[in-house]
């Protein structure tokens, strides 16, 4: 079972943060992030949630408490307004970069009305290109919301998309 100061450690480089960059972050030593990576001390509870946010995580999933992610099929009313919802696009680059795309559900169909869905790469990523957008908008019609697509890609990037 990992430990919350690997978990820590893990987190950090999965960033590409130095422990004084942490440190810079939450107001602390380097000496004290080295600690919790070592697993002789524990950041103060007033961190974590500063912590959860710099890694884009929940407290939960930072103590080591796996998060169910639940796709769930809204009900047949609901359905019918399926063009309201916003469509998240994560993106973290395994060299640093970090993009949150929110989508209006109407301007994405827009898109595909004009033949020009979106498309995001980073170099030589190509973890986008393997998204079927067809699928993505027939899950939508169903009243799909959740977390649809979650790529982890060979080279470290990963990519979410998720339905609200």
């Amino acid at each position: 079972m990992e430990t919350f100061g690997e978990r820590l450690q893990k987190l950090r480089k999965s960033k590409n943060m130095t422990q004084e960059d942490l440190a810079s972050k939450v107001n602390v030593s380097p000496q004290a992030v080295s600690k919790w990576e070592t697993d002789m001390a524990s950041p103060d509870i007033s961190l974590l949630s500063k912590l959860a946010d710099i890694f884009d995580i929940t407290i939960d999933e930072l103590l080591g408490r796996e998060v169910k992610k639940e796709v769930t099929t809204i009900n047949e009313e609901s359905k019918k307004d399926y063009k309201k919802r916003v469509l998240r696009i994560l993106v973290d680059s395994n060299d640093g970069d970090h993009v949150k795309i929110n989508f209006p559900v109407q301007l994405i169909l827009a898109f595909k009305d004009l033949g020009k869905l979106p498309s995001i790469t980073n170099g030589n990523n190509d973890a986008m290109k393997s998204i079927d957008w067809n699928t993505i908008f027939s899950l939508l019609e169903e009243g799909v919301v959740g977390e649809l697509v979650s790529i982890d890609s060979n080279d470290g990037d990963k990519v979410k998309i998720v339905v609200e």
